[in-house]
């Protein structure tokens, strides 16, 4: 299984509107582009960072699914990210695959 993670720390003040667009509208617009079986949303408890840190993790079967949503959807979806939410938070994404 590939997991495709996005990490991103919200700031405090805005964290429940955030996670409601994230929700709401966000995620539905990366699971329409049909690339991921699923998804997962995990507040991290132990979080150094100031701010509210979450983790959208998205499961595909295939390595070539991710690659196709990155080169055809990331980019425009992270515009959109940036543009609602502007400097109000910090995200960095990691790729990972299940060990069997």
């Amino acid at each position: 299984m590939i997991i495709y993670n996005e990490t991103i720390i919200v700031d405090e003040a805005i964290h429940k509107q955030w996670l409601s667009w994230m929700q709401n509208e966000y995620i539905p617009m990366v699971m329409k582009s049909g690339h991921f079986k699923s998804y997962k949303i995990l507040n991290v408890l132990d979080s150094p960072n100031e701010g509210v840190t979450y983790c959208i993790q998205y499961l595909t079967d295939k390595l070539e699914h991710y690659n196709n949503f990155n080169k055809k959807h990331l980019q425009d979806l992270q515009a959109i990210h940036q543009q609602k939410f502007e400097n109000q938070f910090v995200l960095f994404n990691t790729l990972m695959q299940t060990i069997d």
